[in-house]
């Protein structure tokens, strides 16, 4: 029997003004904020090919996703998130 994982799903807008579901695959913390990894979500599937890192806010128990609109800013979290994955990895491993 196939088990199915439970994804935290929210809505966004591409630059091309398309809206896309998103499925949360990952979370961590950086400077005090709070941040997910997304994945692209197809049709009864996430496509985890590409990942998309978001600012995350939980709030009366009601989950929001903001996008991160400085590209500097985005560049130096996703670093953040590359060194977390890796000492995830690194940690399991063990």
């Amino acid at each position: 029997m196939e088990e199915f994982e439970e994804y935290t799903v929210f809505m966004t807008i591409t630059k091309e003004g398309k809206e896309v579901e998103m499925a949360v695959v990952d979370e961590f913390e950086f400077e005090n904020n709070s941040y997910v990894a997304a994945a692209l979500v197809e049709g009864d599937t996430i496509n985890e090919d590409g990942l998309y890192i978001y600012r995350a806010q939980t709030k009366d128990d009601k989950f929001t996703a903001e996008k991160i609109e400085s590209e500097a800013e985005y560049n130096r979290i996703c670093e953040a998130y590359l060194e977390y994955t890796n000492l995830k990895e690194k940690d399991s491993q063990e």
